[in-house]
């Protein structure tokens, strides 16, 4: 199984933040599953790769989004701190 992320930013710096703050992810996984994580411009892609079971890929999907989603907060967070 194989899923192709891609999310989409205001600008580099917030693809940027987002790549950087998912990007352990792309070390430790256990074999048989793949996830990398780069960034182009204002996009983040990533690619997940997973020879186990389907359970595996979802929740590895699910675990990406989620700490996507608390990379996003915290910028967000942060902007408005220097308001």
């Amino acid at each position: 199984m194989e899923a192709e992320i891609v999310l989409c930013y205001k600008n580099e710096r917030e693809a940027e933040a987002v790549a950087k703050a998912v990007s352990p992810d792309n070390f430790k996984v256990p074999r048989g599953l793949l996830i990398k994580t780069t960034h182009k411009g204002a996009r983040v892609l990533t690619t997940v790769r997973c020879d186990l079971r389907l359970q595996t890929f979802i929740a590895t999907i699910d675990d990406l989004l989620s700490c996507v989603s608390v990379a996003e907060k915290t910028f967000t967070a942060v902007k408005n701190l220097k308001v």
